[in-house]
């Protein structure tokens, strides 16, 4: 089973697991849900392995941040498979967040160890940036020379500590010389490797009635979105591997290599998988598939979210649903917004 250590200190959802759960970090307590209101004891905390916890006790006011950044990893990965038979579907009464799903080095683990460790990376980056913590700030090493009509101010946000810090806590348990390891460290890296990919100058206009005169600029992370729609479309060109296995002076080690030599071998900034994904159709314990029956399906799509695709050819059944919403705005001078309600009649299409 895979490793994915964090996820245990942040996201509060239940006891760690106690033989090598996933990512480790994606079986967390429900203890830990109201991490950054409650003080942080570090070692109170089921299962973390020394680097951990050292890390913790050094750390301990960046905690919040790295708690916030599994949260919207989560958040993020449900939105990116809204619409596709795995939803990234969490379990509120499993030792494992996302139940059996990540058991299996599959592309649905990489996203997951990808857009996790981006979120942490992100959130503690996010947190320095506003002075949440002693320990870190913004970043005045990678500036450069400014351009033309405008100069850095504001804060830089330190890209550099919050990939260190997602680094130094999610890859401290996966030091095993095993496949799982490998991918699992390479997954955490490119998603930590997409905020780096995609930072940005933003800037700040002066200058009378906003004429813009001088800018101000800065480095920036983009929205959480942003680096969620990236990391997707990697998933989608996700790199199959296969596992090989060697001998090194401290034993057998196992490493991956591309499946299929015609294609362009994988970077840093890609997934990798060695494992096939269930079709999550119907409800499997031992897979972690819940099934899509009774799920809603978009009757007009040819996509995964379209109803032949999403039920698997089972069909889907129709009904009508009737909403409230505010309709007929106007706007009032000066300054408010007067709605009336309105009922409106859908149709919900749902898989059988």
């Amino acid at each position: 089973m895979a490793s994915f250590g964090y996820f245990l200190f942040l996201c509060g959802l239940s006891q760690a697991l106690s033989s090598y759960p996933i990512w480790w970090s994606l079986a967390i307590g429900h203890q830990y849900s109201s991490l950054g209101t409650q003080p942080i004891l570090c070692g109170s905390i089921p299962g973390l392995v020394p680097k951990q916890l050292r890390f913790c006790r050094n750390y301990l006011e960046i905690m919040p941040s790295v708690a916030e950044g599994v949260k919207i990893g989560i958040q993020e990965c449900q939105h990116q498979f809204r619409g596709r038979r795995w939803n990234c579907t969490t379990v509120n009464d499993s030792l494992a967040i996302f139940g059996p799903v990540l058991d299996k080095a599959t592309r649905e683990s990489a996203f997951v160890h990808a857009i996790a460790s981006a979120g942490v990376a992100f959130a503690v980056t996010r947190s320095c940036a506003e002075g949440s913590a002693n320990n870190c700030g913004c970043d005045t090493r990678h500036k450069g020379s400014p351009g033309e009509g405008w100069k850095w101010g504001g804060c830089s946000e330190d890209v550099e500590f919050g990939t260190t810090v997602s680094r130094e806590f999610a890859d401290a348990r996966e030091n095993r010389p095993d496949a799982r390891s490998a991918m699992n460290r390479h997954n955490n890296e490119a998603g930590r490797t997409s905020i780096i990919e995609l930072m940005h100058l933003k800037c700040k206009c002066h200058g009378l009635s906003g004429s813009c005169e001088v800018k101000t600029c800065w480095w920036s992370q983009p929205d959480f979105r942003v680096i969620g729609d990236y990391l997707k479309d990697k998933y989608d060109s996700a790199s199959e591997m296969v596992v090989e296995k060697h001998r090194e002076s401290r034993g057998w080690v196992e490493t991956l290599r591309p499946k299929y030599n015609f294609f362009k071998a994988p970077t840093e900034k890609d997934l990798v998988y060695y494992e096939n994904s269930p079709n999550f159709c119907e409800p499997n314990p031992e897979t972690g598939s819940f099934g899509t029956r009774d799920r809603i399906c978009n009757v007009t799509s040819h996509g995964i979210d379209g109803c032949d695709l999403l039920c698997c050819g089972r069909g889907h059944n129709t009904r009508t649903e009737k909403r409230k919403e505010k309709c007929h705005c106007i706007f009032h001078w000066c300054c408010y917004v007067r709605c009336q309600e309105c009922i409106r009649v859908y149709d919900v299409h749902t898989c059988k």
